[in-house]
């Protein structure tokens, strides 16, 4: 409870399940609009509550389900394909995270362009440079002293995490470079490729997992990072490439859905698709003479995606919705 204005209604069941989250929205949501007279319901999730006349606003992060199907648990699945198309149709207005993320909703659910608002991502406080002695004392703890590409994200088929590691392998075996790549990230699901690729490569011992780090450890070590990496097939956002810009960590991403977009246009770029393309991007980075300018245009960029500018355009945007 961050402010006296702030008066927090704790509603039953903890929905973990899709079932419960029918129950959630469409039962305990729907009563607690009614019960407390309810102006507006923003969700911060992208859910809507179909069971109610109570204006709703969402912001979506993206629509990797439609995309990428087959990544998603069955009822999840079922239930994403059943509610959200009614959801969006359901809400007054919808923020979403990217201009990827945007185009995607228009192109699927064919929702007005007018009723769809960019509401960028920032990042937390504790995501800031450091100095090279700060450096060097977290690629100690961390990474045995030697310099690091950093893949954040949780290990699932859609972050290409295989590909990743094959590439790797391509960069060592080409460079004879003595660079680590960390990989952070809780094994989510359909991980056992990542986990083949990585009892075959031959250069494992430099591949290095951290299931968890709380923020104030993944703030250091992505600001000790040489270049942090992500070769995802799809993105709504990629918030710890915005984290690595305010670390003043130079980026390469994959060429597709929003990457591009976040990383801006200091970042190397590479088809996730092509192992050689990703080594190649690696190798690129290894051997780059911009790297202080990729820096500098990363410090203009960054300056895009702030939690101050979008929780101004969201309300000045609730405001004249609310108006109109």
């Amino acid at each position: 409870i961050f402010n006296s204005s702030v008066k927090v209604v704790v509603l039953f069941p903890s929905a973990r399940h899709p079932f419960l989250w029918y129950w959630w929205f469409e039962i305990s949501i729907a009563n607690a609009l009614k019960k407390y007279t309810i102006d507006l319901f923003f969700s911060l999730d992208g859910y809507a509550c179909l069971s109610t006349t109570v204006p709703q606003y969402l912001v979506v992060h993206d629509l990797a389900f439609i995309h990428y199907p087959l990544h998603v648990p069955f009822f999840v699945r079922k239930y994403y394909q059943w509610f959200v198309p009614k959801q969006l149709a359901k809400a007054q207005h919808i923020f979403a995270v990217s201009e990827s993320t945007k185009q995607d909703i228009i192109n699927q659910y064919k929702i007005p362009e007018h009723k769809i608002s960019i509401a960028y991502n920032g990042v937390r406080e504790e995501f800031k440079p450091l100095d090279e002695h700060e450096k060097k004392s977290i690629r100690d703890e961390f990474s045995s002293g030697k310099n690091y590409f950093l893949f954040v994200g949780a290990i699932h088929p859609r972050k290409n995490i295989a590909n990743l590691i094959r590439a790797f392998d391509l960069f060592k075996k080409s460079t004879s470079s003595d660079l680590l790549l960390l990989i952070v990230g809780r094994k989510a699901w359909l991980s056992q490729e990542t986990v083949s690729a990585h009892h075959d490569s031959k250069y494992k011992n430099d591949i290095l997992f951290y299931p968890y780090f709380d923020t104030q450890n993944l703030a250091r070590i992505t600001a000790a990072a040489f270049y942090a990496i992500n070769p995802s097939f799809f993105e709504g956002f990629g918030v710890p490439i915005l984290e690595a810009l305010y670390c003043d960590v130079p980026v390469m991403v994959s060429n597709r859905s929003s990457l591009p977009e976040v990383a801006g246009s200091s970042a190397i770029i590479f088809n996730p698709d092509k192992m050689d393309e990703i080594s190649a991007a690696m190798i690129q980075a290894l051997n780059d003479s911009q790297r202080a300018e990729r820096i500098e245009q990363g410090r203009l960029h960054r300056q895009r995606f702030d939690w101050g500018h979008t929780s101004k355009s969201i309300y000045i945007q609730l405001i004249k919705l609310s108006k109109s």
